[in-house]
């Protein structure tokens, strides 16, 4: 499992990431506090607090390419 911070301030910020995540085979989750989604379900990402960085955690040890994406959005 890898796990970054990231800020989705930005709905525009939102659905780019949900495209990116929805390309993957394997489960990734967004977590704000004890709260807990889907990072593929943009419903679920809008029901965090997303003036606060959240944390992506992607369950597979092969993700180089997902993180390389994900970059833009590092908190």
């Amino acid at each position: 499992m890898k796990s970054i911070n990231i800020s989705l301030e930005v709905a525009q910020n939102v659905k780019e990431f949900v495209t990116i995540t929805q390309e993957c085979a394997y489960e990734i989750v967004l977590k704000s506090g004890k709260y807990v989604v889907d990072a593929k379900s943009i419903l679920g990402i809008f029901s965090l607090d997303l003036s606060k960085p959240v944390t992506v955690e992607i369950y597979s040890d092969d993700c180089a390419d997902l993180l390389a994406k994900l970059a833009k959005f590092a908190a």
